[in-house]
């Protein structure tokens, strides 16, 4: 018995250009933040906080280098585009919401890692939710495997 996966996933939704194009301004906006990050915390501690501002956000050498290479593989797989963009947004968009928990739990402790302030944990939800998003309608396949599963279209109770 065959059984399709994620049935409940649009496939070849009408605003995915759209979903794609928030995607890359993500991933963009990771890189800029990263490439600042990185100037701004040269010479600084690689880790804790450092007090330096990016963006209006804090961050440090460590935090800089995870966005401008989340932001690179974001912004790649969205050029790329076949499906590798959906699956790059769902597993990263899901880690940077991870990331973002982990330093809203310790933010103002020892344990702050990236240097997180409350406005950078706000800003890596949002685009963790973005990425998310964007992987939710963002998948596309040929004509003939989109829409309601095979069971559904022959009349099968599913």
């Amino acid at each position: 018995m065959e059984t399709d996966t994620m049935a409940h996933t649009p496939v070849n939704h009408p605003l995915r250009p759209l979903y794609r194009a928030l995607s890359l301004v993500a991933g963009a906006y990771l890189v800029v933040f990263g490439v600042i990050g990185l100037i701004q915390t040269s010479g600084e501690s690689f880790t804790g906080v450092t007090g330096v501002r990016v963006l209006g956000q804090e961050t440090n050498l460590l935090w800089s280098i995870i966005a401008l290479v989340v932001g690179i593989v974001v912004v790649a797989a969205g050029a790329m585009g076949r499906n590798l963009d959906v699956a790059a947004g769902k597993y990263l968009g899901w880690t940077l919401l991870v990331i973002g928990s982990y330093e809203l739990a310790t933010n103002r402790t020892d344990a702050n890692l990236f240097g997180f302030s409350m406005s950078t944990v706000v800003v890596t939800y949002i685009v963790g939710l973005i990425l998310i998003l964007s992987s939710l309608y963002g998948k596309v396949a040929p004509q003939e495997q989109a829409g309601a599963p095979r069971q559904v279209r022959e009349g099968r109770p599913a």
